[in-house]
């Protein structure tokens, strides 16, 4: 058995994710208050009770997802959870795969992708981005179709999840050319997603730059754990290396595919989710279809005690 750690992004929150866990293992409170600290306000009473619309507000949500994740991670740890010879994240998840991996310090990671949110909410007036979904074409005819409907604006492919499932973002009107485009090009499905920020666009571009000079006073070290980026799939050990990855990463596409078949080529076997939900596992499944790769999420007890067992943890 060769374990990955793969750590899901925004989307994946939910008002009282993790509640189950948390009731009984005690470090998912305790790391929820360490991030609290750091933010200046109870960051699990948002969690544990909302409203939805403050846990979705990007500043929120980012440190949320990393706080979620690295809680996951030590309960993993706290119950004998076998350690990865690899981590990787998708988008905002890649910060809490470094933070876990040793090379970011936690409450500086908190407070870090708080502002990275804020940055990301500010790039665009409120109304002017739009994300989109688009299943059932491949990569090339939705690149096809985002370039027909820009027509002067910026709508491009930004997260590469799995065959057929494409997320394109950009200015809002470009997106909605986009839908009716990928509809007429015969996709199975074109939606928008209730997200009013097109992250990994280049529309982007500013809040890299404003991340790149907050990152220039963060202490960064080499992960102890190999970290596989889904900026390009590649596994990245120096850590400035590293600070240009993460301005990099926001104005760039996700590559979802690529990196979880990367993961699968370096010898992971087991590609465990940590942290609220199993979006990632589905789409791991999706792009990794050999009956040798086990694909899990660890989302509440019974689910935990499946992957310590399909691991062979030491409990």
């Amino acid at each position: 058995m060769t374990l990955a750690c793969v750590f899901p992004g925004q989307g994946s929150q939910s008002v009282g994710m993790l509640g189950e866990l948390a009731g009984q293992h005690p470090v998912i409170q305790r790391t929820f208050a360490a991030a609290s600290a750091a933010l200046g306000y109870d960051l699990w009473e948002r969690v544990a009770a909302g409203p939805a619309e403050q846990l979705n507000a990007t500043e929120c949500t980012q440190p949320a997802m990393l706080t979620a994740g690295v809680a996951t991670w030590r309960m993993w740890q706290e119950q004998g959870g076998a350690l990865p010879v690899l981590v990787s994240g998708h988008s905002l998840g890649e910060f809490t795969a470094l933070v876990c991996a040793g090379s970011l310090d936690f409450a500086a990671a908190v407070a870090l992708v708080r502002d990275r949110g804020r940055y990301m909410q500010a790039a665009v007036p409120a109304g002017g981005g739009a994300m989109a979904a688009i299943l059932g074409l491949d990569d090339e005819a939705a690149q096809a179709v985002c370039a027909e409907a820009a027509q002067g604006e910026v709508v491009e492919a930004v997260n590469y999840n799995a065959p057929g499932q494409i997320v394109i973002a950009g200015q809002a009107g470009a997106v909605e050319r986009a839908i009716a485009a990928a509809k007429a090009r015969g996709a199975k499905r074109a939606v928008l997603l209730p997200v009013s920020v097109p992250a990994h666009s280049s529309l982007m571009r500013h809040a890299a730059t404003q991340l790149r000079e907050r990152l220039a006073g963060l202490a960064i070290a080499a992960p102890r754990i190999d970290y596989l980026s889904a900026v390009d799939a590649e596994v990245h050990r120096d850590a400035e290396a590293i600070r240009a990855l993460l301005v990099r990463q926001l104005a760039s596409p996700v590559r979802w595919s690529a990196a979880v078949l990367a993961l699968t080529a370096r010898g992971a076997n087991v590609l465990l989710e940590c942290g609220p939900g199993k979006v990632l596992t589905a789409l791991n499944r999706r792009i990794e279809r050999r009956a040798e790769i086990c694909c899990l999420a660890i989302e509440d007890q019974a689910s935990l005690r499946a992957a310590l067992d399909a691991t062979g943890s030491m409990t």
